[in-house]
């Protein structure tokens, strides 16, 4: 090992130390600094690319556009009915979407205010109760779309029953007017069991002038004729603490009441109990809401909707009608406490316009 070492530095040694030593006087230069070969982005440049980026995506948006308003004018001409179905979906979208973000704002207002359903005012109220029945009405659907090529299936069920898979944004006004007459004659199918169901309690009263004026008023009823709000005030107490408290109720009535509220009345008694009274309680702090707010506030359709929800057709009544009705059941439900929840369950059959007929009323 020390031979070819000693070799290899022979050559070295003849030329001297200098050759093993950097020359004095020489310093060896520095090193360049390192040139970063990514190119250098000028703020112009890059300025302009978003523009002409953003102009790009609006002349695409613009284009879409166009060529939809020429289909759907296609559409319209050519295919009117399949238009009339193109559109209301398209607005029925529109509507949800709008929808959605409107309870989103409600709930990141209670949860920033920390405030309970009930200390909402009475358009944030009503439109959380009407989303939670869209909601529960959309879940069939949504788990019959869940398989595979199940799409198609989907769309052929909406076609063919819109009133019982589609919600409210995706009915036409035709169907809308049609569906909720629908609801109420079954609705009102159920009013002659509630009527006799009471004359049946009314009877088992032990008092015998109470028995003789609920009899009374269930034979005014039946008869075509809308009780005042004193007959219904002067029985409030048989509602609270008697055989007519509504976890005092035979099952058959709790049934015919529930299909009064539009509940399903295919589920044990407890149940039906507890969901009849929780509705009924929620429509009574909605009217306390919208007591405060004042019925002047409401359109016309608020108006209709809202004597809709407390048992009265009202698609076919003018405004006068709708709020003189409403003020009538406002004055007696805020009367009312939640003791006397079955009075006020009941009076919306009792209140309601010809219980055992559909309303000759003309269209306003």
């Amino acid at each position: 090992m020390a031979l070819p070492m000693a070799a290899a530095r022979g050559p070295l040694w003849r030329l001297g130390p200098s050759a093993l030593s950097p020359a004095r006087g020489r310093i060896p230069p520095p090193l360049a600094p390192a040139v970063s070969r990514s190119p250098v982005r000028c703020p112009v440049r890059s300025l302009s690319s978003r523009a002409a980026s953003r102009a790009l995506v609006a002349a695409v948006a613009g284009a879409a556009r166009r060529a939809s308003a020429r289909y759907e004018r296609y559409l319209e001409r050519s295919w009117p009915r399949f238009f009339l179905l193109h559109s209301t979906f398209k607005n029925g979208v529109r509507a949800l979407f709008l929808e959605v973000q409107e309870i989103r704002r409600i709930r990141a207002r209670m949860a920033q205010q920390q405030l309970s359903p009930q200390q909402l005012p009475y358009r944030d109220m009503e439109r959380l109760r009407q989303f939670r029945r869209d909601v529960l009405k959309a879940i069939p659907i949504g788990i019959i779309a869940i398989p595979p090529f199940a799409n198609f299936l989907v769309l052929l069920l909406m076609y063919f029953f819109p009133r019982q898979l589609l919600i409210r944004h995706f009915w036409t006004p035709r169907q809308r007017l049609e569906f909720l007459d629908a609801y109420d004659r079954r609705r009102r199918a159920s009013h002659a069991a509630v009527l006799r169901a009471l004359a049946q309690a009314a009877r088992s009263l032990p008092e015998a002038r109470p028995q003789q004026l609920l009899l009374q008023l269930c034979e005014q009823v039946q008869g075509g004729a809308r009780p005042h709000l004193a007959q219904l005030l002067a029985l409030r107490s048989l509602f609270s603490g008697s055989l007519l408290v509504l976890n005092r109720l035979q099952v058959d009535h709790v049934r015919a009441l529930s299909q009064v509220l539009f509940l399903t009345p295919h589920l044990p008694a407890f149940v039906l109990r507890r969901r009849l009274r929780s509705h009924v309680l929620e429509i009574r702090q909605l009217d306390r809401a919208l007591l405060h707010l004042g019925l002047g506030q409401l359109s016309e359709e608020e108006l209709r909707a809202a004597c809709y929800l407390r048992g009265l057709n009202s698609t076919h009544l003018g405004r006068a009608q709708c709020q003189a009705w409403l003020e009538q059941w406002l004055r007696l439900s805020c009367q009312l406490q939640a003791s006397e929840a079955s009075l006020l369950a009941h009076s919306m059959v009792l209140l309601a316009l010809e219980p055992c007929q559909p309303p000759r009323d003309s269209p306003a």
